[in-house]
């Protein structure tokens, strides 16, 4: 009993540290890059197999984004939020122009029966991830002004211009058909409308709204009714068509404890579409078992609670703000892909964030880590924590120049006694 309760205080000490937040998002967030890249690689063999590809495009492809994902989250943690914020409506600019260019015959590509792909030639991007982005600062941006005003008292306010703002960019992606990255859009502006305080009647009157709005989106297009058909189905059935999600289910039943093993999965032999892309997690939970689907749920849980710490523990609107809506993104996106998978939502045709297979997925969650890391970094805590850190390591290195070393000089041998004759 004694040993368990000095286990949960020093539990609780760990955690109350004001660096333990910096340390999980940039912990999770590189063990999630590693096991996706692996999971990519293992989910992608057949596939590139059946197209005559190398057995490493897809994760060579995976992997460079994912580098240039570090290159931006190492650059965004350093750039300070004032600097963020200088940013916010060039970077909105650019997505609108983006997503406007992608509705042009000619520019937009079709890739799944969604148009939400611009062709560079060399990297084809898709601007609707970057649309959350630009929600996230615009958005954190806009409260922290009108709250600086003392204006967030008054509805009109508090909902123009960012619901109208969010509207639009959600209009501008759903002309594409990416319902799934309109469902997050939606999320994170309620993520933003709750930090911000609003009341339990907006939110009830905007809840309603949405949910209207979703429920004509889903009627009006017959392969969205179809995968909410799908949401519970453990097996198949004559007028359904769910093959998809019964055999995402039966890769986690194939899976056990411990899985199949890395590469020995069944499933991506042509049984399960999309294996290392929408459905990545339950290919892991076919190879890597039990065990690797909850070591993939605690990072997840790791990252959201992280991000909360750094919420609630800074006293800037913008920051705390930015931080919310950065954490609802990435847990909201990965609740819905994994909802997905598991067949309690219908399928979003939504990527797993950090995990999945896509590069603009992965560069604009990297951009997200790296806000929250520019975050916690800066919260006051963690700044006296790395200057006490940095003061110590300078005083241990002057010390060293300073005192002299001991030198240490071999003692001669001593000589063997002279025997008496």
């Amino acid at each position: 009993m004694a040993r368990l309760r000095a286990f949960r205080e020093r539990a609780r000490y760990t955690l109350n540290r004001p660096l333990t937040p910096y340390y999980l998002i940039l912990g999770a967030t590189l063990l999630l890059l590693v096991l996706g890249l692996v999971m990519v690689f293992s989910s992608s063999q057949i596939l590139v197999m059946q197209r005559h590809l190398p057995i490493t495009f897809f994760f060579r492809k995976q992997l460079i984004a994912a580098l240039l994902g570090l290159v931006l989250m190492v650059v965004l943690a350093r750039t300070p939020p004032r600097i963020q914020r200088a940013l916010v409506y060039p970077l909105l600019a650019g997505v609108i122009g983006a997503l406007v260019l992608v509705a042009i015959p000619g520019i937009g590509m079709e890739v799944n029966g969604n148009r939400n792909w611009i062709n560079l030639g060399f990297f084809q991007v898709q601007p609707s991830e970057f649309a959350k982005l630009a929600l996230l600062l615009w958005g954190a941006d806009l409260l922290a002004r009108k709250q600086k005003g003392r204006l967030l008292d008054q509805w009109k306010h508090l909902l123009v211009p960012l619901v109208p703002g969010t509207v639009l960019l959600m209009l501008l992606i759903m002309l594409g058909g990416d319902m799934g990255t309109t469902m997050i859009l939606i999320a994170m502006l309620f993520g933003l409308l709750w930090m911000v305080g609003a009341p339990l009647r907006l939110f009830g009157a905007t809840l309603g709204i949405a949910a209207v709005a979703c429920t004509a989106l889903v009627i009006t297009v017959p392969h969205r009714l179809d995968r909410l058909a799908c949401v519970g189905v453990t097996s198949a059935g004559p007028n359904v068509d769910c093959y998809q999600a019964l055999h995402g289910l039966y890769a986690f039943a194939a899976g056990g404890p411990f899985g199949s093993g890395l590469g020995a999965g069944v499933e991506k032999w042509g049984q399960l579409p999309e294996a290392h892309t929408d459905f990545i997690f339950a290919a892991t939970g076919e190879e890597l078992g039990l065990v690797g689907t909850l070591s993939v749920l605690g990072l997840f849980a790791a990252l959201g609670y992280a991000g909360i710490r750094v919420a609630i523990g800074t006293k800037d609107p913008f920051v705390r703000y930015a931080a919310g809506a950065a954490t609802t993104w990435i847990m909201a996106q990965a609740m819905i892909n994994l909802g997905s998978a598991l067949g309690l939502l219908p399928i979003a045709g939504v990527p797993l964030p950090l995990f999945s297979y896509g590069g603009s997925a992965m560069l604009s969650a990297m951009c997200a880590i790296g806000v929250l890391l520019c975050f916690a970094r800066n919260s006051p805590g963690a700044k006296a924590a790395l200057a006490a850190r940095s003061k110590n390591s300078r005083s241990r290195g002057l010390l060293a120049r300073v005192l002299p070393r001991r030198r240490t000089t071999a003692r001669p041998a001593p000589r063997p006694a002279r025997r008496e004759r």
